[in-house]
């Protein structure tokens, strides 16, 4: 048993949560979108063929900007290719994903998705395989309202007023040898500038996002941001980040410090940042929008794609159907923890993937749709945490890394609002149980009490929920108090929980 010790402290104000850290990601890829969100013979279907219980799941899991198209899909992207009469649209062969995309669903029929679901559209155009002037092209005609030939078009295909995108990414992990188009630092950064350039003097008004890391453990990892940046610094409003983490070799302690590895990998993007911006003599901060994080099995995928030849083309394949376990979801809380824990920097973050492909959501076609372990943390984290981020410095015990050395084997992170405040906790523990004793008083406790204490825990760190039991896991309740201005929560091993703290 290990106890520990914290204090909340409306003080500690990280700063007031954007959002959009609880955007998605949706791509052209495997049961994402076709059987996926959209199943035109499915039983729930709408008129637009989008299956109403997915739609439900969704609304509940709490997305609020979802990325789209892609992801690597669109390196090799034309979006022209998704307007007009649905008969008469091409299918194209899709380089990223090995399969053929027959372009059913384009930029009118997702944004009728996301008016059903109710999130907002985040687009990335293609700096892959094309360039500055079809980004413009796309940009005039999601969101002029002057009447241009672009306009004139899409009033024709059914959208009369401008879809108004807010945020656009300049282009997608093109750092990333595997992407289309692939470029250097330089190249890319040049690109990206004349881009972004070009599309403000269409509408000053957009956020822009440019490509950082792939990962951090990418060889050009910090050089990259550091060039990208002093070629787009004033041009910009974001770099990315993109993380996915997987359990490896069976061992679930070194797996459990992924949130770790996060937050060194965001302040060493932060400090790159922040370089650029000392060498310009500017005050300009320069966000991170997370746009890629999730937890992804990717050595599974590296198997998987050695199973079509070179003529074999499929239409929505089955491709990255990670089953998520306990264990993973734990980890995934952490990792929420850890974005919370930097919303001064981190405005913007979109969980890789939302249905079907390594995603919260599953569905089966023809048959029932069901959240994975995962689908827990995010949609208690994204309903509960309001108002302002704050730090809650925890002493406790250590967990052994071989990567980071002693972690701390409880992270915290609070939101505190007009209503009250939520606590959120992990136990990175794969052994050891923990007492965790909040102090209080710096909110003025007297008559605050638990309304909520929510705990996703398994004896069994496999256990999953899949087509044959959806329901495997769940949320169950913690055991959380109050008394005298202290919260006291039982952690077991390897869990993960949410204290919501209101009037009595």
């Amino acid at each position: 048993m290990t106890d520990a010790t914290a204090r909340l402290d409306p003080y500690l104000e990280i700063a007031p949560i954007d959002r959009r850290i609880f955007g998605g990601f949706v791509e052209h890829l495997g049961r994402h979108i076709y059987d996926g969100i959209f199943e035109p013979g499915h039983p729930t279907a709408d008129e637009n063929g989008f299956r109403q219980d997915v739609i439900e799941l969704v609304r509940e899991l709490g997305v609020s900007t979802i990325r789209y198209p892609g992801g690597n899909f669109v390196s090799g992207y034309r979006w022209e290719d998704g307007i007009g009469p649905v008969d008469e649209r091409p299918r194209r062969l899709d380089l990223a994903w090995h399969a053929t995309e027959t372009n059913r669903i384009g930029l009118h029929e997702f944004q009728q998705w996301l008016d059903a679901v109710g999130s907002d559209l985040m687009l990335a155009v293609n700096l892959g395989t094309r360039g500055t002037a079809e980004a413009l092209d796309l940009l005039e005609y999601a969101n002029t309202i002057v009447p241009t030939a672009w306009t004139e078009q899409r009033a024709a295909n059914g959208h009369p007023e401008p879809f108004a995108v807010k945020m656009w990414c300049l282009g997608n992990e093109m750092d990333g040898p595997w992407q289309l188009g692939h470029r250097n630092a330089e190249d890319y950064g040049k690109l990206a500038s004349r881009t972004a350039k070009a599309m403000r003097q269409l509408d000053p008004s957009i956020e822009l996002v440019a490509c950082g890391s792939s990962g951090r453990t990418m060889p050009t990892f910090g050089s990259w941001e550091r060039e990208v940046l002093q070629h787009t610094f004033d041009d910009v409003d974001f770099i990315s980040c993109h993380a996915y983490y997987q359990e490896r070799d069976g061992d679930a302690q070194e797996f459990l410090t992924s949130g770790e590895d996060m937050a060194r990998f965001i302040a060493s993007v932060v400090a790159t940042a922040d370089h650029v911006a000392a060498e310009r003599g500017s005050d300009k901060r320069i966000m991170i929008s997370f746009d890629e994080w999730n937890v992804w099995y990717l050595d599974r995928w590296e198997a998987q794609q050695k199973q079509y030849g070179a003529d074999e083309w499929p239409i929505a394949p089955r491709q990255l159907e990670d089953s998520y376990s306990a264990l993973d979801a734990v980890v995934f809380g952490d990792l929420m923890i850890t974005l919370l824990q930097h919303a001064d920097r981190v405005r913007s973050a979109s969980l890789a993937q939302l249905v079907n492909v390594i995603a919260p959501i599953m569905t089966e076609p023809g048959g029932p749709t069901w959240r994975q372990t995962t689908f827990f943390p995010f949609s208690l984290t994204s309903r509960l945490a309001q108002g302002r981020a704050v730090r809650v410095p925890v002493t406790a015990g250590t967990v052994p890394s071989a990567r980071f050395g002693d972690v701390a084997a409880v992270n915290a992170v609070a939101t505190v609002d007009d209503d009250g405040a939520t606590l959120f906790l992990v136990n990175r523990s794969v052994s050891d149980a923990a007492t965790v004793r909040v102090d209080l008083s710096p909110l003025g406790a007297a008559g605050l009490a638990v309304v909520e204490a929510h705990l996703l825990h398994e004896d069994d760190l496999a256990a999953a929920n899949t087509l044959e039991d959806t329901d495997r896991v769940g949320i169950r309740r913690a055991d959380a108090r109050v008394t005298d201005a202290e919260l006291t929560v039982a952690l077991p091993p390897v869990s993960w929980a949410a204290i919501r703290l209101g009037s009595a």
